[in-house]
């Protein structure tokens, strides 16, 4: 139940559509809607600028794509950082820890770990190979060495898994902005998913890989900002650490203070490790692998990873920590995913708490630029759409924006938001899938075509399966079997 209630906070819908009343009525509401509304605007305007900023800087699909291979540290690692992240991190995770305790410092470590393995393991051998052979995007690493029939299937399996999966997701957060937008400025749905997804499509249309890592960095920032002040007012509001261990142990269950959420025997290591498995998804994210391909050099690659480090000690130790504070502030809360509101209310005075919410509402509603640019580079460069006009390569990959913006405008303002549910399986679908070529190829290990296929395929299909079965204690099978028996495939038939 923990691992599940943490996984299905990358659905936001679920998460901030529900604000608590007292941001809803009198005075406090009229301040606090009218700052919101002038510091999202004020946001909405410089990524508009953006975008208009990079569009000078963009001479080929390289530059679109991968910001002509010359992102440095700082903007490396803060737009790795929040595109891996999000707006879940500071709503999900402190909604987790305020509910389970302190047993959710396993999400956190599975977290770490996979970025930790991503930015020193798999970056550098990925930066290297991806620079010497010219390749653009993720599918392009996908494929390299397959030729004939065999790589147009995989082509184009790899290219299906990617759409479904990214065109679910950025759909879903369009819904989840789209209610934050609409319940706080009382706007029709219609109006807020429409002008959110016109702003973002503003700024990737024009500026593509740079204008989007730029705005993530910008978004990086103000979560990590975020993170530092909510947790230390909070002590502060508490009188301090002694007294926060102290009120901590006073409100919570011995659940909440147990590593392994009361669980003993097997069922703590299954608790433990499946939590932890949360991390194996990040090696296959394609949103994720092609920042350490648009990394200039590794110099700036191992800079940013430290900065990385700190950057996810922060956000995921200040939510965790957050969380923690607001169990003590609000021992009984309707909903423990509200607690972020909670907290900013109680800390912090109208002004300062309409900024910190405009940042979240904001991170919400340019989460999905990189899943978009993504979107964009399989049907422009990787489905070969661009090749067929080489003079309009720009052109193309601009509109195929567009039109992946207007397809997930559509299925948000349609399609039921349950439907939105099943988003919760794209992150671990995706690492199944792509993750085990991601470390067989870079280790050196030559693949056939038909072991490259099939292990694609059995990591996605069984990571499809195992999300229509009944939960296992910390939902273990679904986030490390597909990605286990994909890497044995893998090697099995490597020579196939």
């Amino acid at each position: 139940m923990f691992s599940k209630y943490v996984i299905l906070c990358f659905n936001y819908s679920c998460v901030i559509s529900k604000i608590p009343n007292s941001y809803r009525y009198g005075e406090f509401f009229m301040t606090y809607t009218a700052i919101v509304m002038v510091t999202v605007i004020v946001y909405m305007a410089a990524l508009i600028g953006i975008g208009f900023w990079a569009k000078s800087r963009n001479d080929n699909t390289e530059d679109f794509f991968l910001g002509g291979r010359k992102i440095g540290p700082i903007v490396g690692a803060l737009s790795y950082s929040a595109s891996a992240a999000s707006a879940w991190t500071l709503l999900g995770l402190s909604g987790a820890a305020y509910l389970f305790g302190v047993s959710v410092i396993w999400v956190v470590l599975g977290s770490f770990l996979g970025m930790l393995i991503a930015y020193f393991w798999i970056g550098p051998r990925l930066l290297d190979f991806s620079h010497r052979q010219k390749l653009i995007t993720f599918t392009d690493f996908i494929t390299f060495g397959s030729t004939g029939p065999s790589r147009v299937a995989i082509l184009i399996l790899s290219s299906a898994i990617i759409l479904f999966c990214f065109s679910t997701y950025v759909a879903s957060q369009f819904q989840g902005a789209g209610s934050a937008f609409s319940l706080i400025f009382e706007w029709p749905m219609y109006s807020s998913v429409m002008i959110g997804g016109a702003v973002i499509m503003i700024y990737s249309f024009l500026g593509g890989f740079l204008a989007i890592s730029i705005t993530d960095t910008i978004q990086g920032f103000l979560m990590a900002v975020t993170a530092l002040l909510l947790p230390v007012f909070g002590l502060i509001e508490l009188g301090g650490p002694s007294n926060f261990v102290d009120a901590l142990r006073q409100v919570s269950s011995p659940e909440q203070i147990s590593l392994s959420a009361g669980n003993v025997g097997l069922m703590a290591v299954g608790m433990i490790v499946g939590s932890i498995c949360i991390g194996v998804g990040t090696f296959g994210q394609p949103h994720l692998m092609v920042r350490f391909m648009a990394i200039r050099d590794q110099k700036s690659l191992f800079e940013a990873g430290y900065i990385t480090i700190v950057w996810y000690f922060i956000v995921f130790g200040g939510m965790c920590l957050l969380g923690l504070i607001g169990h003590i502030l609000f021992p009984v809360i309707d909903d423990p995913e509200l607690i972020f509101f909670a907290v900013t209310e109680r800390v912090f005075p109208p002004a300062f708490a309409g900024i910190l919410l405009a940042s979240v509402l904001s991170a919400i509603m340019s989460t999905a630029d990189s899943q978009l640019l993504v979107c964009a580079s399989t049907i422009s460069h990787d489905l070969g759409l661009s090749r067929r006009f080489p003079s309009k390569e720009l052109f193309i990959s601009r509109v195929t924006i567009a039109v992946i913006i207007v397809i997930a405008i559509a299925i948000t303002l349609s399609v039921p938001s349950s439907i939105f549910d099943r988003v919760v399986f794209s992150w671990v679908a995706l690492g199944s899938a792509f993750g085990p070529l991601v470390f067989v190829r870079l280790f050196g290990i030559k693949c056939g075509s038909y072991s490259v296929l099939m292990s694609i395929t059995t990591g996605f299909g069984l990571a499809v399966s195992f999300s229509l079965l009944p939960n296992t204690i910390g939902d273990i099978l679904e986030r490390g079997m597909p990605f286990l028996l994909a890497l044995f495939v893998l090697l099995i038939f490597r020579k196939s």
